[in-house]
């Protein structure tokens, strides 16, 4: 009968975390479509709000092309890889004094560099290079938003 409290305990806190899970940011399915609207609001945003909007273009595109990675399609996620390559070096060169959600931009240059070290794991020794190359690029805008963010 003891065994039995932890045991229940143990089942109602797993059912309890499993909405939880399922509503997380990372599970949302980003799509094509919405990876060039926000592309297109990056472009056409006043410089203060850039670096956050491609901060979440990064990670957006980073999720999509984990997505791709896994599903077999890898000329459109190493496609995206490049893609993630050159807005990390707009983010790089764009980060100013003045910018808005410069911290949270951070973080979710931070959260996306973890998940490409991730498929950088699962990736075949073909494909590293690519992502190594992206990886790079993602750490040295967030050191740059990092810096940033320490200097004010």
């Amino acid at each position: 009968m003891r065994a039995m409290v932890p045991i229940a305990a143990l089942l109602a806190l797993g059912m309890a975390a499993c909405p939880v899970c399922a509503s997380s940011p990372d599970s949302s399915q980003t799509d094509q479509q919405g990876i060039d609207a926000l592309e297109a609001r990056a472009g056409q945003a006043q410089p203060r709000e850039r670096c956050f909007l491609y901060a979440q273009l990064v990670q957006q595109m980073t999720e999509l092309s984990i997505r791709q990675y896994a599903a077999g399609d890898v000329v459109k996620a190493t496609s995206l890889l490049t893609r993630i390559q050159h807005i990390a070096q707009k983010i790089h060169l764009s980060v100013a004094d003045n910018d808005r959600r410069l911290k949270n931009a951070e973080i979710l240059l931070n959260r996306t560099a973890f998940r490409l070290n991730e498929m950088l794991r699962a990736s075949s020794v073909e494909d590293r290079p690519l992502v190594e190359q992206t990886l790079a690029q993602v750490t040295q805008a967030q050191n740059a938003t990092m810096m940033q963010v320490f200097q004010k």
